[in-house]
């Protein structure tokens, strides 16, 4: 069985119900299933083959729902990119997955014109740019019945980028079965339902969305309200006005939440059913500070983009303040010197044409997730960091390797090291220490980073030191760099 077998739960079997509300709108199920379904054709009409890769830069909007279906559809590999990511990040994507088209409509990067993407500006073949208005008016005037497909549960459904320690971005290939096996137990352990409200505020670009979100929403028949973006200011009118029962967010999100008056925070209390927590660690004092105001246990879980969702605390029984909960159904969890390592429907199928970076991934078919963990007495898993030096700032993952290497590809820099450091909104940011060649103001450096990387990649302060630490080995030794004062 493949998601659109799964989807049809709602797609057939709720046809008429209200399934999404986004910017006004509404559309039912039927609606949903149609839009999809016609946008599948014009996929293949256009040349699009089942283990073809579409790769997508798009902000959240019904037209992304839409063609993530129609790839589903039809067999076609989802690729989504970051909307915060530049050039550099983007060409190495577009490099390594070989899409047969890119479909955005945004002003791409600078270096990435559509004229750009082409041989003879360095990639290794030229990709058409579709805009997705003009998939929308073209699909249109197709049959609305779904294209036939025959599909299996291993075939792989998305390739998900994830940075990597050298600090070139890998692509996690999940298949149908990671997507449904995920989406089903969530759907059991949360006890999520046609009965609930989801109001989703993540981007769809992001595993957390699209992996959660848009399955759960789906398969369980609820509806949902999709907004364009989380905006703090607006967010108690947001609840009140759509009145979920079902919210997933990342503590960055939660914190922000903090700021909504104390009444208003109670009658948000009064109608939520489950708060959910994820993708960065969340402070027991946010945890302690929200239940106290809106009168709700946030209920943290913890996942990876390889394996979509690993541990949950229990939607029944205690959520335990710090920690990731128990492994989720189906899912084993191994302890080897700290470090977690994972068996389940959930593991991802491999990286990208990446065999020996697969290789290594995986030990007597064991995934090592590279984070550590603590586990008590009655079966509570505790994280308490990553092997590597990964810094995660408000939900995204930061991999210091590749900062480095492009500060020091500047010509006053001679070295560079970059950590996490604590800041109370987004859990950590990036600091980045440099040995100069020549002086330059942090300014400066921080504006060529944001010319280049994504916004929450851009350290929040330089720190020129005379050399870095290092050991014996010539290992810089991170720990042993002055904190910022």
């Amino acid at each position: 069985m493949n998601l659109a077998s799964l989807f049809d739960l709602s797609f057939i079997g709720r046809r008429d119900r209200v399934a999404l509300e986004f910017e006004g709108r509404t559309f039912t199920f039927g609606e949903i299933d149609a839009r999809s379904n016609r946008l599948a054709r014009l996929f293949a009409q256009r040349g699009l083959r089942a283990g073809d890769r579409l790769c997508v830069y798009l902000a959240n909007s019904v037209e992304m729902i839409d063609i993530y279906l129609a790839c589903v559809k039809l067999g076609v590999i989802f690729v989504p990119i970051n909307i915060l990511y530049r050039d550099r990040e983007m060409a190495h994507i577009l490099n390594d997955a070989e899409p047969s088209a890119l479909v955005s409509d945004a002003t791409l990067p600078e270096g990435l014109a559509p004229e750009a993407i082409a041989p003879e500006a360095g990639f290794e073949r030229a990709i058409p740019i579709w805009r997705p208005s003009e998939l929308t008016a073209e699909a249109d005037s197709l049959p609305a019945d779904r294209p036939d497909a025959v599909l299996d549960g291993d075939a792989p459904a998305g390739i998900i980028y994830t940075s990597g320690t050298t600090g070139a971005s890998k692509g996690a290939v999940l298949t149908h079965h990671n997507f449904a096996a995920n989406a089903l137990n969530l759907l059991t352990c949360w006890q999520i339902s046609s009965a609930d409200r989801l109001l989703l505020g993540l981007p769809l670009f992001h595993v957390h969305a699209l992996g959660n979100g848009l399955h759960c929403w789906l398969i369980s028949g609820c509806r949902m309200r999709l907004l364009a973006r989380f905006e703090h200011p607006r967010a108690a009118a947001t609840f009140l006005d759509f009145r979920p029962t079902l919210f997933f967010g990342v503590p960055t999100i939660y914190v922000r939440l903090l700021d909504i008056p104390e009444d208003q925070a109670r009658e948000i209390g009064g109608f939520m059913r489950l708060f959910v927590s994820g993708s960065a660690p969340l402070a027991a004092q946010v945890l302690e500070e929200f239940r106290a105001r809106f009168g709700h246990t946030i209920l943290e879980r913890y996942g990876m983009s390889e394996t979509l969702m690993n541990m949950s605390n229990p939607y029944v029984g205690e959520r335990r303040p710090g920690s990731v909960g128990l492994p989720l159904p189906g899912v084993s969890v191994n302890l080897v010197d700290g470090e977690i390592q994972l068996k389940g429907p959930n593991v991802f199928a491999g990286y990208w044409r990446r065999e020996e970076a697969t290789r290594a991934a995986f030990v007597d078919g064991w995934f090592r997730t590279g984070d550590l963990a603590e586990r008590s007495a009655d079966g509570y898993y505790t994280l308490c960091g990553r092997k590597s030096d990964l810094i995660i700032s408000g939900g995204f993952n930061i991999y210091p390797r590749e900062i480095e290497e492009f500060l020091q590809e500047q010509e006053e820099v001679a070295e560079a090291a970059v950590v996490g450091v604590p800041e109370r909104v987004r859990g950590e940011v990036p600091v980045a220490y440099v040995v100069l060649k020549s002086a330059i103001d942090g300014e400066v450096l921080a504006e060529r980073c944001r010319a280049k990387l994504a916004s929450f990649k851009v350290p929040r302060e330089f720190i020129a030191v005379e050399r870095l630490p290092r050991n014996a080995m010539g290992k810089v030794q991170k720990n042993l760099l002055p904190r910022p004062v």
